[in-house]
């Protein structure tokens, strides 16, 4: 961009392998160690995300999450952002925190809001709804979203409301869904929700920007194994989309 130097991780985000964690997810295994093997091993994008901690806690879990980021050389490459709290994003900035946007869902604060507050050059990412969710995503305001995540693959217990139907049964997405959500997203796509490792060949080939997992790399015996085995299955199969 003119009268510029430096490109925005807004401008050069990379949602290809993206990891969403918080305390409650890792089996009693520092949040900051999973972080640490997850970007060591090419995760692209961090998400905090905790509904158990108090907002200081989630500020000074943001606060070691990009200093772990920073010790691997890479505050430029790989986004951090925290899922729904605006006021956590904006106090962890305001004592010097490097974080690069918010995530939140449809019953979260709204996205206009984050923009206001958060500024041009922030990340601001959005679950698209389950239901009507072809129509949703061609008809819902993009112009202050950066991506849309998207879910579930399979169910999964680490947010066993993800998917739900207006009729609380939930819907989970075939092959055939993501690869429609794809080509009809006019922004970028991530798709998660009970993710594998035997899921990535198909995934990766349906044309998405990338996957998110939690437990896939936060609950394995060995986080570093598990989430350099999903980077280089992603970073294979998706040179061969359909």
């Amino acid at each position: 961009m003119m009268g510029r130097d430096k490109i925005s991780m807004r401008e050069k985000l990379d949602i290809s392998a993206y990891l969403v964690v918080g305390p409650e997810n890792t089996k009693g295994m520092p949040v900051v160690k999973i972080i640490k093997d997850a970007v060591e091993a090419g995760f692209t994008c961090v998400q905090i995300r905790s509904k158990v901690i108090s907002a200081r806690e989630l500020i000074e879990l943001t606060r070691q999450a990009a200093d772990v980021i920073a010790e691997a050389g890479k505050s430029d490459e790989v986004a951090l952002l925290v899922n729904d709290r605006l006021d956590v994003v904006l106090a962890a900035r305001k004592q010097g925190i490097k974080v690069d946007g918010i995530h939140v869902g449809q019953e979260d604060i709204q996205v206009e809001v984050c923009r206001e507050y958060l500024g041009e050059d922030s990340i601001v990412g959005l679950s698209a709804r389950t239901d009507e969710l072809f129509e949703y995503i061609q008809t819902v305001d993009i112009s202050q979203i950066d991506y849309f995540g998207a879910g579930p693959l399979h169910e999964t217990m680490t947010k066993p409301d993800c998917g739900l139907s207006k009729d609380g049964k939930v819907v989970t997405r075939s092959s055939d869904d993501i690869f429609k959500l794809a080509k009809l997203s006019p922004i970028p796509v991530v798709v998660g929700g009970g993710v594998k490792l035997v899921d990535i060949p198909d995934l990766a080939q349906t044309g998405v920007d990338g996957f998110f997992v939690v437990t896939a790399v936060s609950e394995a015996d060995n986080p570093k194994f598990a989430a350099t085995a999903l980077v280089e299955a992603w970073n294979s199969f998706s040179k061969c989309k359909r």
